[in-house]
């Protein structure tokens, strides 16, 4: 199978087109930098060059494939809403391609169990929590994406946990222990009780395989192998490896520490992947994000030397 693939070059997306060409697929991968399209090569990747706004470029792109993971997103927090509208567009353009290539083909997209109403263990068949502006925005593009199984795509949604850790940035978990490098402090708000989801990056790639090769249409997935890691355990841990004081921040006090970062800190996201491991056969085998802190900061303390 010959799989198309966005944000390639990314922290997740690296590790997926790793899976594919090691489980015998082809892949060409959408790269909008000369030193991303020479990594997809060194990889025995194919390489296309763009950028998710250039709708013409992913149509080529995915018209020339079996199937499209979509993984890219401008991350453009100071205009969301405008981000949240190129990925749907980006995702209108990959599926319509497919659906008019016929023959079943699959389009595999990215979204998070962070669009999950919190406080309460959400599962794959929960919808986005359209009370939550940002939520709503970003879980638009679940519709879309899985409105394309009508025209005889293979339409499936793989919504990562908000801590997808690995060797590398690790999202959030990575920039909260880049913020207590930088403060020397390890901080959590109030008695740091509520949760984030997390997962291994090897581990979100394998799921995002399976998706392309058996996915049913209309199906979503969660990469999740741990359920909830209360946020103060993951403080503590810095604190440790980074040998530095570890301190409860009043909830008002927040948004001065950590600015944008304080929405994902207050979050508490549950999630869990049972009926993934059952659809897809799945079983998660990475380090846990505790586990993990050590690797991410080592990371960190490679990319500043």
């Amino acid at each position: 199978m010959r799989v198309f693939v966005t944000g390639a070059t990314g922290f997740v997306g690296t590790a997926v087109v790793n899976e594919l060409l090691s489980a015998g697929h082809k892949v060409l991968g959408l790269s909008r930098s000369d030193k991303g399209v020479e990594q997809l090569k060194s990889q025995g990747a194919e390489a296309l060059y763009g950028t998710i706004e250039d709708l013409e470029i992913l149509n080529k792109g995915a018209s020339e494939c079996d199937a499209v993971i979509h993984l890219a997103f401008v991350h453009n927090f100071a205009d969301f809403i405008g981000s949240c509208a190129t990925d749907r567009a980006a995702i209108t353009a990959l599926g319509s391609a497919l659906a008019a290539a016929g023959g079943g083909r699959a389009l595999v997209i990215t979204s998070g169990t962070m669009m999950l109403a919190p406080g309460k263990l959400g599962d794959e068949d929960d919808k986005v929590d359209t009370t939550n502006p940002m939520a709503a925005a970003r879980g638009a593009s679940e519709t879309v994406c899985l409105d394309f199984a009508k025209q005889g795509v293979r339409a499936s949604v793989v919504r990562l946990p908000p801590s997808t850790h690995g060797p590398g940035l690790s999202g959030f978990a990575g920039q909260l222990v880049a913020m207590a490098q930088q403060k020397g402090v390890s901080v959590y708000i109030g008695d740091g009780q509520n949760h984030w989801s997390a997962g291994h990056r090897d581990d979100a790639a394998k799921i995002y395989r399976l998706a392309v090769e058996k996915a049913r249409p209309g199906s979503v997935f969660h990469a999740v192998a741990e359920e909830g890691v209360p946020l103060k355990d993951l403080a503590i841990e810095i604190g440790k490896q980074l040998d530095i004081p570890v301190v409860s921040l009043p909830p008002e006090k927040a948004e001065d520490h950590f600015g944008r970062l304080q929405f994902p800190l207050r979050a508490d996201n549950l999630a869990s992947s049972a009926k993934t491991r059952e659809r897809l056969g799945w079983t998660p085998t990475g380090p846990t994000l505790i586990g993990d802190v050590p690797v991410i900061i080592d990371f960190l303390k490679s990319r500043a030397a």
